[in-house]
């Protein structure tokens, strides 16, 4: 046989070569419900077996229909905002929700909906799937097991070192072995702290980024905390804040926050909307007797060819600095944005900004701005000494500002009181990525 009696079809196994009964007995046995829906008119073109049993309908009583009329009132327009998502996308890149479905009798499921966009010879349609929100719990309880775990370690610590100093009172001897005990208080403070860094911080494209972490204390965890992470090919995640008080307490608010805050960004990119997902979790976990609270800048990266975009809302913390390629500085406005956690419904501040070539984005927590360096208490920023330090700097890169910064915190000596995270990411200058 010539090559050229070969037809490209040939070479494909016959189990991939589905004609249309074998492709719908697929579907109607896969473990998950899917439709497909006209993406002008939101109408029902499609149903697998596996929805209709979820449902309670068949297929013909189903098809026709518009989506919506398959969900609660309550979940109508999460449903409908998730079909203008999918359906104006510009690639096949899912958007998920969740929402409440009915499922006859009168009764509700929870279910995660993943949809995306195809253009079919009859015109484009969106795709969607539906899972039980089981998955969806299982992450919650997740998260509730990680704070459980962090008070339970720090617990362990704090009760080593309380037997350290009793025994530092009654002898020499039992003075070495406290010394021994509060040894290991600090690896396991250390730890634990480690734990609720990221080990390695992932540079969006055609960036550079640098973090630094100064702990106050060896013998208890900080509430500071910082990452960077993909979310897709084109988009990066960031957030940076500070915790509400030490010990325990702040290692528990801050694993949860920070799986949170990853969680939700999966499934909103609105950095506003992804601050209150986090704030209905720390509500609702940490109120009573003992609240629980933090300030966090959350926001998206998106690179391009000439620099980046940023967009970030702020929960009550300091404002980010905007190091520019022409040697200015300035604060990013996100001023006015209150506390995560410390009530039922805040209001949160949300910014843009673009990063040319030669620009530096620097973030910060208040142990910086707070530190006293003089008498009366006087603190480093309150006459605006970190916004001179920017414009003295730039232009500057990532590593550089944050290596400055850390010199400046060491001249803050017994000052510095609490802890402080930087992270700062910036854009090569054009020359640079043009050479690279």
């Amino acid at each position: 046989m010539r090559n050229s009696d070969v037809s490209p079809s040939d070479n494909v196994p016959p189990r991939v070569r589905l004609d249309g009964v074998e492709a719908t007995r697929y579907l109607d046995t896969a473990p998950a419900g899917f439709l497909v829906v006209d993406a002008g008119t939101n109408t029902i073109t499609y149903v697998n077996a596996t929805l209709c049993r979820v449902v309670g309908a068949a297929a013909l009583d189903i098809v026709g229909r518009e989506a919506q009329d398959l969900f609660t009132a309550s979940s109508r327009a999460m449903v409908t905002a998730l079909l203008a998502a999918g359906s104006d996308a510009d690639t096949d890149i899912p958007t998920g929700a969740t929402a409440e479905m009915h499922v006859g009798a009168g009764a509700t499921l929870s279910v995660l909906l993943m949809a995306n966009r195809s253009v079919e010879p009859e015109g484009p349609v969106v795709r969607v799937t539906f899972h039980a929100a089981t998955a969806h719990r299982i992450r919650e309880q997740d998260l509730i097991d990680a704070r459980d775990d962090a008070e339970n370690a720090q617990s362990i610590a704090e009760n080593a070192l309380y037997r350290s100093r009793d025994a530092l009172e009654e002898s020499e001897g039992a003075r070495k072995s406290a010394e021994a005990e509060r040894t290991q208080v600090q690896i396991l403070a250390t730890t634990l702290q480690r734990t609720l860094l990221p080990p390695v911080l992932s540079a969006p494209t055609g960036m550079d980024i640098s973090a630094y972490y100064h702990h106050a204390s060896d013998d208890e965890v900080g509430g500071d905390f910082y990452d960077v992470f993909p979310l897709d090919p084109q988009t990066w995640g960031f957030f940076l804040g500070d915790v509400s008080g030490k010990g325990a307490g702040a290692a528990a608010v801050t694993s949860l926050t920070r799986y949170t805050l990853r969680a939700a960004a999966v499934f909103d990119r609105d950095p506003v909307s992804v601050l209150h997902n986090l704030n209905t979790v720390l509500h609702h976990e940490f109120r009573g007797d003992d609240p629980r609270f933090c300030t966090v800048v959350y926001g998206t990266i998106t690179p391009t060819d000439d620099g980046a975009v940023i967009s970030l809302a702020s929960g009550g913390h300091p404002p980010a600095l905007h190091l520019r390629a022409d040697g200015t500085a300035a604060y990013v406005d996100t001023v006015g944005g209150q506390l995560v956690g410390a009530l039922s419904d805040p209001h949160f501040r949300s910014a843009e900004l673009t990063l040319a070539p030669g620009d530096s984005f620097l973030l910060y927590t208040d142990g910086l701005t707070e530190a006293h360096v003089g008498p009366g208490r006087i603190r480093y920023d309150d006459t605006g000494a970190l916004l001179e330090f920017a414009d003295a700097a730039a232009p500057t890169t990532a590593a550089r500002v944050v290596d400055d910064l850390i010199g400046v915190l060491t001249s803050f000596g017994d000052g510095l009181q609490d802890d402080v995270a930087l992270l700062a990411l910036g854009v090569p200058p054009a020359d640079a990525r043009h050479s690279s």
